[in-house]
């Protein structure tokens, strides 16, 4: 792998994220391209009130649950901290950073900070588009996930959301998140890498997922790929991988997803109600991991910055794993911790 300097700045930094993101939406280009027309459409019908407080960065990014939070506007970024949760303390970690002669020029986050999780409920309408193209009636799809999009909306209403954001101005330290954008990645990758790989039964594609590094290391420090339930010699039949949309979604929509024919969910996490409803319905649940998946994700798009010659440091639970020839006796090393 040849390496490259090319100095990109925050702005670019995160327009790659965008492009590289829609690149993976299971929605598909179009399908990203009629969600923006939507967008505009609403700005256009919009008036008063409603267009003065309208959210114009909805009219390019799709993905309004990723957001660049702080940008000075003209750092060259040679060096990026990244982490799955940023808080208040690795903000002063990057701050502290500075002051030993190792200058971090962006904190990227995975999880939505700031307005991103204010507005984490606006990106799950991807879900609706995602299972009315696995069968499901978009009738249902509809509802089902209008349901759930409100529930999300208001248990994210009341929460503190821009805690660390203040501490990152304060500091003058650049902070952007980078949530449905990364899921993408993750959810096409797996889904790419299980189609190609066929499991017949579930032991098989646990062990699939044991080949990937973010889910060794996982289950070395304890929580990897599991089987929550089902049996280990029951065949996978037609599996769907829910790693992308916000967040879970209603734990209603497992008896639909029986009735036309889905047998396992392949998911990063899943909710008790959630699990207890697929289990009604006899389906199969691997969980791949939380923390490993949203590694996964956030790591091919690392890999594309450090391709640029920009270090990655990383922080906030990233399990880092570089697909970069250059950093392969790293990873070698973190996988025997």
């Amino acid at each position: 792998m040849l390496y490259f300097l090319a100095m990109m700045t925050v702005k670019q930094i995160f327009d790659l994220g965008i492009e590289m993101g829609i690149a993976a939406d299971p929605r598909g280009v179009r399908g990203v391209k009629e969600y923006l027309n939507r967008a505009k459409k609403d700005y256009e019908k919009a008036s008063g009130r409603e267009k003065e407080y309208f959210d114009t960065e909805r009219l390019t990014n799709p993905y309004i649950d990723s957001v660049v939070h702080v940008d000075d506007g003209k750092t060259k970024v040679k060096r990026i901290m990244a982490g799955i949760d940023i808080n208040s303390a690795d903000i002063l970690v990057a701050s502290q950073l500075a002051e030993r002669g190792k200058p971090v020029d962006l904190v990227i986050a995975h999880h939505p900070i700031g307005k991103a999780i204010a507005r984490l409920h606006d990106v799950m309408d991807l879900q609706t588009d995602v299972y009315h193209a696995e069968g499901l009636p978009i009738h249902l799809a509809e509802k089902i996930m209008d349901d759930r999009i409100c529930e999300v909306g208001r248990g994210v209403h009341g929460m503190n959301h821009y805690q660390v954001v203040d501490v990152a101005r304060i500091l003058g330290i650049n902070l952007i998140n980078t949530h449905t954008i990364t899921d993408n990645m993750v959810d096409q990758y797996i889904r790419q890498y299980l189609e190609k790989k066929e499991p017949y039964r579930l032991a098989d594609l646990l062990d699939m997922l044991m080949e990937i590094p973010e889910y060794q290391i996982a289950t070395r420090q304890g929580s990897g790929p599991t089987l929550f339930s089902g049996s280990l010699k029951h065949r996978v039949g037609k599996f769907v991988v829910e790693m992308t949309g916000g967040t879970e979604p209603s734990n209603k929509l497992y008896e639909h997803f029986s009735r036309i024919g889905i047998s396992t969910l392949v998911s990063m996490h899943i909710r008790e109600a959630s699990m207890e409803k697929a289990k009604e319905q006899g389906m199969n649940i691997v969980v791949a991991g939380h923390m490993s998946s949203d590694s996964l994700g956030m790591n091919l798009f690392l890999d594309e910055l450090e391709k640029r010659g920009i270090e990655i440091v990383p922080c906030g639970g990233l399990i880092r794993v570089s697909r970069n020839k250059a950093t392969k006796k790293e990873n070698s090393k973190a996988k025997k911790k």
